[in-house]
């Protein structure tokens, strides 16, 4: 025996999408539920949750009259849906290709006088091993601060204060 296998959430709101685009008509729950089973192999338990999907998303269109909520979808709104998404993603590719010409020009103009010259890569050596220098400098610096004389001067103020402290409560 085979067993048949579920259809994924995917595929209903796709089947779900060709009964509305198929009919070109207007229906209620009740009718989407007696219709996508029949049609598409939807499970009648599932045509309300795909049907809400759908309208959560913007696909389906769903109207309350009177008691009723009426469903429907034409083609027409999907092709204008992805018109506008077009256009908008066009308009951002424009803009991003643009901010992508401004920069390569700022750095073009950045790179003007900046040419690799023997002068400038001396400087660029000098500059480096000054750096390198620097870093020394302050490694030897930290490594002598205790014996600096302001610090041992503080050191002694705060033996002084710990010494009248513990005399005058064990005095």
């Amino acid at each position: 025996m085979s067993k048949k296998k579920g259809l994924s959430a995917e595929e209903k709101r796709a089947r779900m999408m060709e009964i509305f685009f198929e009919t070109k008509d207007v229906f209620q729950l009740k009718d989407m539920e007696k219709i996508a089973p029949k049609e598409k192999g939807i499970t009648a338990m599932s045509v309300k949750e795909v049907l809400q999907s759908l309208v959560d998303d913007g696909m389906v269109d769903c109207e309350r009259i009177g008691t009723s909520n009426y469903y429907w979808a034409f083609p027409s709104k999907a092709l204008h849906a992805r018109k506008r998404k077009l256009e908008v993603l066009e308009s951002q590719l424009s803009e991003g290709s643009q901010k992508h010409t401004n920069l390569q020009k700022s750095i073009e103009k950045a790179k003007i006088g900046r040419h690799e010259t023997e002068e400038r890569t001396m400087l660029a050596k000098e500059l480096s091993s000054l750096r390198d220098q620097r870093e020394q400098l302050k490694t030897e610096v930290e490594k002598y601060k205790e014996c600096d004389p302001q610090v041992v001067e503080e050191i002694r103020q705060a033996n002084k204060v710990a010494k009248e402290a513990a005399n005058r409560w064990t005095g």
